[in-house]
């Protein structure tokens, strides 16, 4: 049994401890806004929040993360995720959109970390994070309008 703590609920699943989070959270548990990718960590399709922190959950077993708070795509709701999320629309950010909910997950890990990041900061945290349709300005542009939006409202809470 893996219990795990997944948007603000706890979750006792009978599954192997070894099965890829990724795996858990859209085959059992049914939140498949993370998506799967490449399954070796090199898109970042699937990145999701494991205590604040962006994490690859398709090669993130489950045992590794049970008492941890885990955070997917469908419950970002910080004002840094909310202004994120208004500036990929603001930007137009998603062509496919395959790729958006690790893109945007890390791009909120990117400025709670760092709330005014310049073009290389914004490159190195998402250079591993692959876009099929190339929307990379676009996303450079969305994360500069969120650090603004931020700023604006007083940094970031």
């Amino acid at each position: 049994m893996v219990t795990l703590f997944v948007n603000g609920e706890s979750h006792s699943l009978d599954i192997e401890p070894d099965m890829p989070l990724l795996w858990a959270l859209r085959d059992i548990l049914g939140l498949t806004g993370t998506k799967y990718g490449c399954g070796i960590a090199v898109c970042g399709a699937c990145v999701v929040h494991v205590n604040d922190k962006p994490v690859r959950a398709c090669i993130t077993p489950v045992d590794s993360v049970q008492g941890k708070a885990i955070t997917t795509i469908e419950k970002v709701s910080s004002p840094v995720a909310k202004a994120v999320q208004n500036a990929w629309e603001e930007h137009d950010v998603v062509q496919c959109g395959y790729c958006q909910s690790g893109q945007i997950m890390s791009a909120i890990a990117l400025l709670e970390n760092n709330p005014q990041p310049d073009d290389a900061a914004i490159n190195d945290a998402m250079r591993d994070n692959l876009c099929r349709c190339h929307t990379y300005v676009r996303i450079r542009q969305a994360i500069h309008s969120a650090a603004r939006t931020l700023a604006d409202q007083g940094g970031v809470a």
